[in-house]
């Protein structure tokens, strides 16, 4: 566990990382939160770690050196996994089908689905950057209970209207609006105005 002097004035936000595809998504978002004046508490699965090594080359201690603390995967007794721990919520990025039906369900075998569990009982926000597809109806209902218990289940779905020219810009519009559901301003969205495009031809 990485130790550090916390402020509690500072707002904290648990990062979950776990097994999905997309790693990307949960490393990057910390990038976006060092310099915020956010306290993040990163919680990294067993499965998550095999999935950094396959699709970055990042080494864990890197990923763990952008978070404010770290909690490991089995600790029950991390400060998050109390209620009297007081966050802004918690985001799963990526998250998992394992670990989204066992929030779904109150199930908790691990820390994060136990912090996610003590989240949505103490009606914070929970954030769910759910990568599978395509999906069968276990999958559906699951998503549909876990919204029902007042979790945001948000696929990491491109908004090609913002026309991205990178990978980079693909995965920081999609975290923006995830942290726009924490009021959470990082100035990386091209938001839309409301402009209609003008085709070259009237008729199209």
């Amino acid at each position: 566990m990485v130790t550090a002097i916390l402020d509690r004035k500072r707002p904290r936000l648990v990062i979950g990382i776990t097994g999905a595809s997309g790693a990307i998504y949960g490393v990057r978002l910390f990038e976006l939160l060092k310099d915020g004046g956010i306290e993040t508490h990163l919680i990294i699965s067993k499965a998550a770690k095999v999935t950094i090594a396959y699709e970055t080359n990042l080494k864990i201690s890197e990923i763990e050196s952008l978070a404010t603390v770290v909690h490991p995967i089995d600790d029950i007794a991390a400060a998050c996994s109390s209620g009297s721990f007081q966050t802004l919520g918690m985001i799963v990025a990526p998250c998992s089908i394992k670990t989204m039906s066992e929030i779904a369900t109150g199930t908790t075998t691990n820390l994060i689905s136990r912090a996610a569990d003590v989240a949505l009982k103490e009606r914070r926000r929970v954030v769910l950057l759910l990568r599978e597809t395509p999906l069968h109806i276990g999958h559906i209902r699951s998503i549909a209970t876990v919204t029902e218990a007042g979790a945001i289940v948000y696929p990491p779905v491109p908004a090609f209207y913002s026309r991205p020219q990178t990978l980079e810009e693909m995965v920081d519009h999609t975290l923006g609006r995830v942290l726009d559901l924490f009021d959470l301003d990082m100035g990386i969205v091209k938001r839309w105005s409301g402009e209609k495009c003008r085709p070259d031809d009237p008729s199209a």
